[in-house]
């Protein structure tokens, strides 16, 4: 999976967001489009929070377009103990409101 492949509403939002996709989620996209299991281990603000959320949230977007979508827990994050939960709050904020 890369960018291409998101759904047009949140591949838009990610593209009128930021200049481009870093590596790191252009790799993890590419593990999480073939269904596997992903661990991101990288540098502070080489986009590994987006890398996880953004597959979450367009799952989510294209599930919602076949079906209403059920109210349970459908994600669980994992965050590194070191980062903020505001900065974890923002980055999943800003891409659901747009």
């Amino acid at each position: 999976m890369n960018l291409s492949a998101f759904h047009p509403s949140v591949r838009n939002w990610f593209e009128n967001s930021f200049a481009f996709e870093t590596p790191v989620q252009a790799e993890a996209w590419k593990h999480i489009g073939a269904g596997g299991n992903v661990l991101i281990a990288a540098p502070t603000g080489s986009g590994k929070t987006f890398a996880a959320f953004l597959c979450a949230i367009n799952q989510l977007v294209e599930e919602s377009r076949r079906r209403p979508l059920e109210d349970r827990v459908r994600v669980v994050y994992v965050s590194p103990l070191k980062a903020l939960s505001n900065d974890i709050e923002k980055n999943l904020r800003e891409p659901l409101a747009g």
